[in-house]
């Protein structure tokens, strides 16, 4: 999946643009602000394609502490790293 979007310019703007969505959603206090910017992401992340929805669900309920959840805060990272600031 890393690869996927970090050799497609679009998908690695598209990934950017979720990562600060994520950021301002974590940020928000005012709710219906927030659901606003969860749509937003929602479907942003749709246009990164089905290996990046299908690995949402199953990176939510591993524990950061596991092996495979060191693997998908790396894969994560790994994506962060391309965005600018």
């Amino acid at each position: 999946m890393v690869r996927i979007i970090s050799r497609d310019k679009a998908k690695s703007q598209i990934y950017c643009q979720v990562a600060d969505l994520r950021n301002e959603i974590d940020q928000e206090i005012d709710s219906k602000k927030a659901q606003v910017l969860f749509r937003k992401m929602d479907e942003l992340e749709k246009q990164l394609g089905p290996e990046y929805i299908s690995f949402l669900p199953d990176s939510k309920d591993v524990d950061p502490d596991s092996k495979d959840g060191r693997d998908i805060i790396s894969t994560f990272d790994e994506l962060d790293e391309a965005c600018p600031g």
